[in-house]
C-alpha cells in the first residue's frame, strides 16, 4: 500500500498555499494582530470560494467532494500560515448551517467551560460537548448567548475569546442513543486541529533554520554552532513522527490513532516554537517577531477538541488497560474523555 501523497494531493496542498500567500502574506497577518484579531469576511468568503469549508461535502450538495487526507492537508497549510477563525467548527458545519460552506456565514464552537472564539462575530454556535450533534444557535437565540457572554483575555491576539453564559442551556451528554456521527465529527475535529498544529511545527522549523543561517555571532552564522543544529534537529525529529501520525489517523479515521496524532502534533507545535524563540534570541521576545504567534496559537490549539489528558485516557483504552475502545462507526456516539469543543 503506498501511503505517499498523490499527484492531485500534492496540487491540492499547493494550491492552497499559494491561495494563502496571495490572500493572507504577512502583512495581512500583522493587520489581523492589530484590529486584534477580528475576521475578515472578504478572505473568508475567499477560502469558501476556494472550497475550503465545503470540500468533503459531496459534489451533489454543491461541495467538492474529497476526503478527511485532503482536508488534513488543507488545514495543515492554514495552520503554517496562522489563519485565524472558527475554521474547523466552519468546516464540519458545512451542510449543516447555511452559508457555511460558502464561507457566508462563520460557525464557532462551545463545550463545557471552555471559552469560545470569534463569538461576537459567529453567524451560528455549536453547543455543548455534543454540540455536532444537535441544532445550532442562531438568530434571537444566538443573540442573547451572546449578549449573556463576557470577552475574557486570550493568549492569543488572533483569537478573541469569550466566556461561555453561566445560565446557558447545556447540551445533553452523549448516550448510546447519540447519533453516531456526533463522535465522529468530534474526533475529526481533534484531527484537523491536530493538523494545523503540524503546520505550525514545520512552518517554525523553516523560520528557525532561515534565521540560523542569516544571524551571525563571532564571525560565523549562529547555524554552525552545535547547540543551535541539536535544536534545529530535535524539532524536525518531534514533526516527523507527528506527520506520520496525523496522515495516517486521516486515513483509518480511528479514534485511537486520532488521539496519537493530537498528542504528537501538539507537542511538536507548542515545543518547536519554543525552540524556534530560542535560537531567535531576544529578538523572539518582540512583539515584531512571528515566532510567539506561533506559540500562542499552539497553546491555545492545544486545549482545543482533545486535551493532552483526554487523549492519554484513550490511548490507555485502545492498550487494553481500561478496555478495548470501540472501533465501529456505531460505538462513535458515546462519551470520550476531554473531547470537547473549541474553535
Amino acid at each position: 500500500m503506498d501511503f505517499q501523497l498523490s499527484d492531485d494531493q500534492r496540487a491540492l496542498r499547493s494550491g492552497m498555499r499559494d491561495l494563502l500567500g496571495a490572500v493572507f502574506d504577512r502583512d495581512r497577518l500583522r493587520a489581523a494582530v492589530e484590529r486584534d484579531g477580528a475576521l475578515d469576511r472578504s478572505l473568508w468568503r475567499e477560502l469558501g470560494a476556494a472550497g475550503f469549508f465545503a470540500l468533503r461535502l459531496p459534489e451533489q450538495a454543491g461541495g467538492v467532494g474529497l476526503g478527511l487526507p485532503e482536508a488534513v492537508l488543507l488545514f495543515e497549510e492554514a495552520g503554517r500560515a496562522l489563519l485565524p477563525g472558527p475554521l474547523v467548527a466552519t468546516h464540519l458545519a458545512a451542510g449543516l448551517v447555511k452559508g457555511a460552506a460558502e464561507g457566508e456565514a462563520v460557525v464557532t464552537a462551545v463545550a463545557g467551560e471552555l471559552p469560545v472564539a470569534h463569538l461576537a462575530e459567529a453567524d451560528a454556535v455549536l453547543v455543548g460537548t455534543d454540540a455536532l450533534a444537535g441544532e445550532p444557535l442562531v438568530g434571537e437565540a444566538l443573540r442573547a448567548f451572546v449578549a449573556a457572554a463576557r470577552p475574557v483575555r486570550s493568549m492569543d491576539p488572533l483569537t478573541p475569546l469569550h466566556s461561555r453564559p453561566a445560565h446557558a442551556e447545556r447540551a445533553p451528554a452523549a448516550t448510546e442513543r447519540t447519533p453516531a456521527h456526533a463522535g465522529r465529527l468530534r474526533f475529526e475535529a481533534a484531527l484537523l486541529t491536530a493538523a494545523e498544529q503540524l503546520g505550525s511545527a514545520t512552518r517554525t522549523i523553516e523560520t528557525a533554520v532561515e534565521h540560523a543561517g542569516e544571524r551571525e555571532q563571532f564571525g560565523s552564522p549562529i547555524g554552525s554552532f552545535q547547540a543551535v543544529k541539536h535544536l534545529c534537529a530535535d524539532m524536525l525529529a518531534r514533526t516527523e513522527p507527528a506527520r506520520a501520525a496525523v496522515y495516517a489517523a486521516a486515513v483509518t479515521g480511528d479514534p485511537v490513532e486520532i488521539a496519537a496524532a493530537k498528542l504528537l502534533a501538539d507537542e511538536a507545535a507548542v515545543r518547536n516554537a519554543r525552540d524556534c524563540l530560542q535560537i531567535h534570541g531576544g529578538m523572539g521576545f518582540t512583539w515584531e517577531a512571528d515566532v510567539h504567534l506561533h506559540l500562542k496559537r499552539a497553546w491555545l490549539r492545544a486545549a482545543s477538541w482533545l486535551t493532552g489528558a483526554g487523549a492519554e485516557e484513550l490511548l490507555a483504552a485502545g492498550l487494553g488497560t481500561a478496555g478495548r475502545l470501540p472501533r465501529s462507526s456505531a460505538a462513535y456516539g458515546r462519551p470520550a474523555p476531554e473531547a470537547g469543543g473549541g474553535g
